[in-house]
Order: C-alpha cells, then structure tokens, then sequence
C-alpha cells in the first residue's frame, strides 16, 4: 500500500504540474501526423505546418496562463539510425515576450523526457492539451512548466516529438542515440527555416533536455559536427542522461517506470531483427504481452500497469533483463551502440544529475561527464544533492525536472549572453 500511494503521489505531483483551465483532456487528432508519401532530400525541410492552440497552464498562485507564445505545428523531414528519410513531427513556439538578452531572440530546441512509446504521447499533442486521451492510453504534459520557464524568458522554442511519435508508420525507438540526436537537430533546423517568426541567421541555438531529453541534446552534442556542422549551437543541457542504457535497465528494473523497459527493447529490435529470435526464447507469455502492449502505451499508462514489476516475471528463465542482455554478444552489442561518451562533446555541455536518482543512474550520468571530460570536452557537471532515496518511486528522478531548472536557465542563459562557458572537469572526480 505504502508503494502504490507513492506511486499515485508521482502521478498526481506530475497532473498538478500540468493541470488545464479552460482545456480539458481531449482525444487526439491524428490527421496533421501522417506523412506524405514522398519526403523532401534536406533534413530538417518543413514538410507541412499549421497553428496550433497552446495550452493554458495553472501558475504557482493559482493563475491560469497562457503559456506566453504562438504555437505553430510541424512536420519535418529527418533521417533514422537506418539512414532512411523519415517525418518527423514537433512544435514551434514564438514567445510574445521580449527577448532582454544579447543579441537576437535565441532558439532553445526542446528534447521531451520519457512520453511512451504510442503515437497518443507526441509532446506536440500535450502542448494543446495537458491531458491527450484515446482509448487504451492517456499522454500527460509535465514538462509544460519547463516550457512555459523557457519562452517566458523570450526564448523561442522548438519541441520535436523524436523519430516515431505521433507518426502511424514509424516505431518511436526510444533511447536510440542516431534517432534522438537527429530529431533533435533537425527540429532547430526546422525552426529555422519557418517563414514569419523572430529567428534571424543570427539567433543564438541552445539545446534543453532532461532523462530521455538529456539523452537526445548529448547524443546531438555528440552528432552534430558531422551531422548538422552548419548549426552553432552555444550549449546544451543534458540533464539526468541516458547516457548507458545497460546501467539503466538495472536501475529502473522493480521500479515504478519498470514498463519504460519494454519501451527500449521494442526500439532496440527495431534496428536489430536478429534480436527477434533471442527476444522469442528468452519472454515468457507475460513478457511478451507486455512488450506488445507497450508499443501504444504512454508513461502514466505505464506507471499504473506496471509499477515495481520485475523483469524476472516476462523472461522464460526467471532471470532479469541485464542478465538475458549479457547472455547474448549480439544483444550486449546492440545496447552498448546506444551508450553516450564514446565521441567528444562538440559544444558546451551542462550535465545535471540527482545524487539519488532513483530511474535514471546517477553513475552512468556521472560517467558521461568524466567520459567527455577525457577527451577535451568543455562540462560543467551540475550534481543536484539528494539526502534520502526515494525507494524506486521516482521522485528523486521528477524532482530536479523542477526545482534544479533555474540553474539550467542560468547557465542557458549566460551561454546566449555570450558568456564563456567554463568547464569543471577536474572537479569532477571529487564531486558526488
């Protein structure tokens, strides 16, 4: 009992965060999200856009406010890990307030954290509802407030909605380095290409992304020299990465996000069918329901329907996930091709990480840091200290989502400013 209350007290903390006046849950409209048949060459070409009513959000003294831009929806074209053409959706937000920093108005490019893995959890569709309902999953928009923060501050915002979300044809592959480094690149390059906002060639361009979003704006710092060598991007926030998806298999394994599991294997099948054989062997007839169910679900579902499960009950073998991962060279091969600081940091990098978070390791985090930091890179690396564990509930994973964003603005900030970036690395190995 004592779990499941912690548990609700997730859930309901996030609806509080992005409770709706005047917007109540409402069922998705598909028809904006399915591509044309033929896709533009470039990345990042805006297939087809239109406006989109933002949400309205309930302030800290009860207020409700218009998040303070004009949304415009978008559909853009990107590249997958395959090096297929593939349509990719997300928003832009136009802030109506004055940009009071240096330079042109700036572009933030938004990397959501963990939506789910079915087409009803697209951030973009958040942004016009809080609550997006259809039948068999609901999508929750927590990270509105952070939103809100950003353009509040006169920054434009552009929030991809990742390779497969939204998208009827394409499979959101969750924790794929390529696919999440790429959406989140070609957003920005979207956002500049839009005819009638405030951007100018001129705009500075930061990165903002926390657990799955910290993982996307790292593997773009990774990507971006060979990938968008054109873009120049000030920093990037890379909170709470998924930097080692291995590392966080064990972690969030029995925890209340034990059905973000089935997210990653799904993803990882995607781009390693031969995975399909060991996958068939290895689950039992839970484990396969499960990760079949999982395509469609988004993360409030997941958290009600598989809360502190273990991973022990899907496999044939009673042994966990890691352990049938490790069993196999071609599965360990794929998951180790997703992990993050294998290549430097091309810009710099703020990387914020709970000391006790309890989904997302804070190690492997810590170890990016170290990782970038070897090879020259330029890190400031943020522990958020954290006295008491939160028991796999993941309030100590929420939390800094929140409280820890001021420090992310700051730094965002003074990297718009034109301020130099310093880096901590020899810090690092002394810091918790």
């Amino acid at each position: 009992m004592k779990r499941l209350a912690a548990l609700m007290g997730v859930s309901l903390s996030a609806a509080a965060l992005s409770v709706v006046a005047g917007a109540p849950a409402q069922a998705a409209d598909d028809s904006f999200y399915t591509p044309p048949t033929t896709l533009p060459k470039a990345n990042g070409t805006i297939i087809k856009s239109e406006p989109q009513k933002l949400v309205i959000e309930i302030s800290q003294d009860g207020q409700a406010e218009k998040l303070p831009g004009k949304g415009t929806r978008i559909m853009y074209k990107s590249t997958n890990q395959a090096g297929k053409a593939v349509a990719v959706t997300g928003t832009y937000i136009e802030p109506t307030k004055a940009w009071t920093g240096t330079g042109a108005r700036p572009l933030v490019g938004f990397a959501s954290g963990t939506q789910g893995q079915g087409d009803t959890c697209a951030p973009s569709k958040t942004l016009s509802s809080a609550i997006v309902v259809k039948p068999g999953s609901f999508a929750l928009g927590y990270e509105v407030p952070t939103i809100y923060g950003l353009l509040d501050k006169g920054m434009a915002v552009v929030v991809t909605d990742y390779i497969g979300l939204g998208n009827p044809d394409v499979l959101h592959t969750y924790t794929n380095r390529t696919d999440l480094g790429n959406a989140t690149l070609d957003a920005v390059r979207a956002a500049k290409k839009l005819p009638g906002t405030s951007l100018t060639s001129s705009s500075a361009i930061g990165l903002y992304g926390y657990s799955q979003g910290g993982g996307a704006t790292g593997a773009a710092a990774e990507l971006a020299p060979t990938y968008a060598p054109e873009l120049k991007i000030a920093g990037a926030y890379v909170g709470a990465p998924t930097a080692d998806l291995l590392a966080i298999l064990k972690k969030v394994d029995g925890t209340s996000l034990t059905g973000v599991i089935g997210y990653a294997i799904n993803g990882l099948i995607e781009y390693s069918p031969a995975l399909k054989t060991i996958l068939d062997k290895e689950t039992n007839a839970a484990g396969k329901a499960a990760l079949a169910n999982s395509k469609d679900l988004c993360t409030a579902d997941s958290l009600f329907q598989y809360a502190f499960k273990k991973t022990t009950e899907w496999t044939a073998s009673g042994k966990t996930a890691v352990d049938v991962v490790n069993k196999y060279p071609e599965a360990l091969a794929a998951v180790e091709k997703q992990k993050l600081g294998k290549v430097k940091n091309s810009f710099p990098t703020m990387i914020l990480t709970g000391t006790q978070d309890d989904i997302v390791d804070h190690a492997q985090a810590k170890q990016l840091a170290k990782d970038w930091c070897a090879k020259g890179g330029n890190v400031k690396y943020e522990p958020a200290i954290q006295a008491f564990p939160s028991g796999g509930t993941g309030l100590n994973h929420i939390t800094p989502i929140f409280v820890d964003s001021g420090k992310a603005f700051s730094w965002l900030t003074d990297r718009f400013n034109g301020k130099a970036a310093s880096s901590n690395c020899l810090l690092v190995p002394i810091l918790p």
